[in-house]
């Protein structure tokens, strides 16, 4: 049997304009709770068998609708958390300067070591978060499972485990909304993407309805 692995980023968060890095456990919109309940009612069709999320106040509350749903067991994998962001942590997400332009730059160029003060490098969250993935992997071998995380952890790992990507394609993936889901297969030796960063129509047509918006 495949391992199947659907890798969602978690709901919207109660201030989607700003950075929430590791520093900050906040929960969801009223938009990102619709959100998870929505999500919820797509993976019951899709029969997974265990749901896993990072520790993080934002995938538990993603996770718990589809757990609920799905009646299925439930894991935490606390070394999925967010990355660390240091002095971003707080600020607006949409500023064309700074220190996070500059970090993406120098990421794509080659330079994944580089972090400012207080905040994780490229190649500091692939080490955490591939070893992470492979133990849940390992762990739910021939199974399916739903996987809530974050953005940026999310492309880390699609980066890092699909064959022919790397740091250099950060821009080829775009940008991650929230509940943007991979399917992932693994396949003779190695990971292959059925899907890669769509979100569920049911999930997306929650952000057209004007009552729904945070």
């Amino acid at each position: 049997m495949q391992t199947r692995i659907w890798l969602m980023r978690h709901a919207e968060t109660a201030t989607p304009h700003l950075f929430h890095g590791a520093e900050s456990d906040i929960g969801l919109s009223e938009l990102g709770v619709a959100q998870a309940k929505a999500a919820a009612e797509v993976y019951a069709q899709f029969r997974p068998d265990v749901i896993v999320s990072s520790g993080m106040l934002r995938a538990r509350l993603t996770a718990a609708p589809i757990v609920e749903m799905c009646q299925v067991p439930y894991e935490i994998e606390l070394d999925l958390h967010e990355r660390k962001v240091g002095a971003l942590s707080g600020t607006p997400n949409d500023a064309t300067g700074g220190v996070w332009p500059e970090t993406l730059q120098r990421w794509v160029r080659g330079e994944l070591d580089y972090a400012p003060a207080g905040s994780e490098s490229f190649e500091a969250i692939r080490s955490r978060v591939v070893p992470a993935f492979e133990r849940v992997a390992t762990r739910h071998a021939g199974k399916s499972v739903v996987i809530v995380a974050h953005g940026i952890v999310c492309r880390v790992l699609l980066l890092s485990i699909l064959e022919g990507w790397s740091p250099e394609d950060w821009t080829k993936l775009g940008r991650i909304p929230n509940m943007a889901v991979s399917e992932l297969i693994h396949w003779a030796g190695t990971w292959q993407a059925v899907r890669t960063n769509e979100v569920f129509p049911e999930v997306a047509a929650l952000s057209a309805m004007p009552d729904r918006r945070s």
